[in-house]
Protein backbone atom coordinates (compact mmCIF):
# COMPACT_ATOMS: atom_id res chain seq x y z
CA UNK A 1 0.00 0.00 0.00
CA UNK A 2 1.38 3.49 -0.45
CA UNK A 3 0.89 5.61 2.30
CA UNK A 4 2.03 8.75 3.67
CA UNK A 5 3.61 9.98 6.87
CA UNK A 6 3.71 12.79 8.86
CA UNK A 7 4.64 14.51 12.13
CA UNK A 8 5.25 17.07 14.58
CA UNK A 9 8.31 17.20 16.66
CA UNK A 10 7.16 15.64 19.55
CA UNK A 11 6.44 13.07 16.65
CA UNK A 12 10.01 12.79 14.85
CA UNK A 13 11.45 10.38 17.19
CA UNK A 14 8.93 7.53 16.48
CA UNK A 15 8.55 8.48 13.22
CA UNK A 16 11.50 7.27 11.93
CA UNK A 17 10.97 3.83 13.62
CA UNK A 18 7.63 3.75 11.97
CA UNK A 19 8.82 4.37 8.23
CA UNK A 20 11.53 1.09 8.58
CA UNK A 21 8.68 -0.61 9.78
CA UNK A 22 6.50 0.08 7.00
CA UNK A 23 9.17 -0.52 4.57
CA UNK A 24 10.13 -3.45 5.94
CA UNK A 25 6.59 -4.11 5.41
CA UNK A 26 6.52 -4.09 1.68
CA UNK A 27 4.72 -0.46 1.81
CA UNK A 28 5.72 2.42 -0.92
CA UNK A 29 5.84 5.15 1.84
CA UNK A 30 5.97 8.82 1.23
CA UNK A 31 7.31 10.89 3.82
CA UNK A 32 6.18 14.75 4.36
CA UNK A 33 8.17 15.51 7.56
CA UNK A 34 8.84 16.92 9.94
CA UNK A 35 12.25 15.76 8.85
CA UNK A 36 14.31 16.87 12.15
CA UNK A 37 13.14 17.32 16.17
CA UNK A 38 12.76 21.21 15.65
CA UNK A 39 9.29 22.74 16.46
CA UNK A 40 6.88 22.59 13.83
CA UNK A 41 3.16 23.08 13.51
CA UNK A 42 1.42 19.82 12.99
CA UNK A 43 -1.68 21.86 11.02
CA UNK A 44 1.28 22.29 8.12
CA UNK A 45 1.95 18.30 8.57
CA UNK A 46 -1.65 17.50 8.26
CA UNK A 47 -2.33 19.77 4.88
CA UNK A 48 0.58 17.63 3.47
CA UNK A 49 -0.85 14.51 4.48
CA UNK A 50 -3.98 15.26 3.18
CA UNK A 51 -3.05 16.55 -0.28
CA UNK A 52 -1.09 13.51 -0.57
CA UNK A 53 -4.17 11.01 0.12
CA UNK A 54 -6.90 14.08 -1.79
CA UNK A 55 -4.43 13.81 -4.69
CA UNK A 56 -4.38 10.26 -5.36
CA UNK A 57 -0.58 9.94 -4.12
CA UNK A 58 -1.29 8.11 -1.16
CA UNK A 59 -4.17 5.25 -0.14
CA UNK A 60 -3.72 6.01 3.45
CA UNK A 61 -1.88 8.25 5.59
CA UNK A 62 -0.40 8.10 9.34
CA UNK A 63 -0.13 11.27 11.79
CA UNK A 64 2.45 11.24 14.97
CA UNK A 65 2.14 14.15 17.44
CA UNK A 66 2.40 13.72 21.06
CA UNK A 67 -1.12 12.81 21.35
CA UNK A 68 -2.52 12.10 18.30
CA UNK A 69 -5.74 14.82 19.14
CA UNK A 70 -3.78 17.56 17.45
CA UNK A 71 -3.02 15.48 14.20
CA UNK A 72 -6.66 14.13 14.14
CA UNK A 73 -7.85 17.81 14.46
CA UNK A 74 -5.82 19.41 11.76
CA UNK A 75 -6.55 16.19 9.63
CA UNK A 76 -9.93 16.54 10.14
CA UNK A 77 -10.42 20.02 8.44
CA UNK A 78 -9.23 18.69 5.40
CA UNK A 79 -11.81 18.22 2.80
CA UNK A 80 -11.88 14.58 1.65
CA UNK A 81 -9.97 13.23 5.35
CA UNK A 82 -11.96 11.10 7.79
CA UNK A 83 -8.80 10.70 10.78
CA UNK A 84 -9.04 9.10 13.96
CA UNK A 85 -6.89 9.16 16.98
CA UNK A 86 -6.13 5.09 17.51
CA UNK A 87 -4.59 3.94 21.05
CA UNK A 88 -5.86 0.50 20.79
CA UNK A 89 -5.96 -2.18 18.25
CA UNK A 90 -9.37 -2.49 18.20
CA UNK A 91 -9.84 1.45 17.23
CA UNK A 92 -6.84 1.00 14.49
CA UNK A 93 -9.08 -1.74 12.61
CA UNK A 94 -13.13 -0.63 13.25
CA UNK A 95 -12.33 3.11 12.23
CA UNK A 96 -11.60 1.63 8.99
CA UNK A 97 -14.02 -1.01 8.70
CA UNK A 98 -16.84 0.90 9.87
CA UNK A 99 -15.85 4.68 9.26
CA UNK A 100 -13.23 4.14 5.57
CA UNK A 101 -10.83 6.28 7.81
CA UNK A 102 -8.16 7.52 5.66
CA UNK A 103 -5.77 9.05 8.35
CA UNK A 104 -4.90 7.36 11.60
CA UNK A 105 -3.31 10.05 14.29
CA UNK A 106 -1.13 8.31 17.16
CA UNK A 107 0.67 9.57 20.46
CA UNK A 108 4.50 9.25 20.48
CA UNK A 109 4.01 10.56 23.89
CA UNK A 110 0.97 8.08 24.91
CA UNK A 111 1.96 5.09 22.90
CA UNK A 112 5.54 2.92 22.24
CA UNK A 113 6.79 2.07 19.26
CA UNK A 114 5.90 -1.65 19.69
CA UNK A 115 2.19 -0.56 20.30
CA UNK A 116 2.54 1.97 17.43
CA UNK A 117 3.63 -0.89 15.06
CA UNK A 118 0.82 -3.15 16.06
CA UNK A 119 -1.44 -0.23 15.26
CA UNK A 120 -0.07 0.62 12.51
CA UNK A 121 -0.55 -3.10 10.76
CA UNK A 122 -4.21 -3.50 11.90
CA UNK A 123 -5.24 -0.01 10.46
CA UNK A 124 -3.44 -1.24 7.23
CA UNK A 125 -4.40 -4.35 7.10
CA UNK A 126 -8.06 -3.45 7.78
CA UNK A 127 -10.89 -2.99 4.75
CA UNK A 128 -14.17 -0.92 4.61
CA UNK A 129 -16.74 -2.62 4.93
CA UNK A 130 -19.05 -3.72 2.26
CA UNK A 131 -22.23 -3.52 4.44
CA UNK A 132 -24.89 -0.92 3.55
CA UNK A 133 -25.19 0.78 6.97
CA UNK A 134 -21.78 1.67 7.35
CA UNK A 135 -21.43 2.75 3.38
CA UNK A 136 -24.66 4.62 4.03
CA UNK A 137 -23.08 6.62 7.30
CA UNK A 138 -19.96 7.24 5.44
CA UNK A 139 -22.24 8.97 2.35
CA UNK A 140 -23.39 11.04 4.93
CA UNK A 141 -19.98 12.29 6.02
CA UNK A 142 -19.09 13.17 2.79
CA UNK A 143 -22.12 14.95 1.98
CA UNK A 144 -21.20 17.02 5.40
CA UNK A 145 -17.44 17.23 3.44
CA UNK A 146 -19.64 18.92 0.59
CA UNK A 147 -21.76 21.26 2.82
CA UNK A 148 -24.83 19.23 1.90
Amino acid sequence: MKIVVGSDHAGFPMKGELLAFLREQGHDVIDVGSYDPAPVDFPDIARKVAAAITSGQAERGLMVCGTGVGASIGANKMKGIRAAVCHDVHSAHQCVEHDDVNVMCIGAQIVGPWLAKDLLAAYLDAKFSTAEEFRRRVAKLADMDAGR
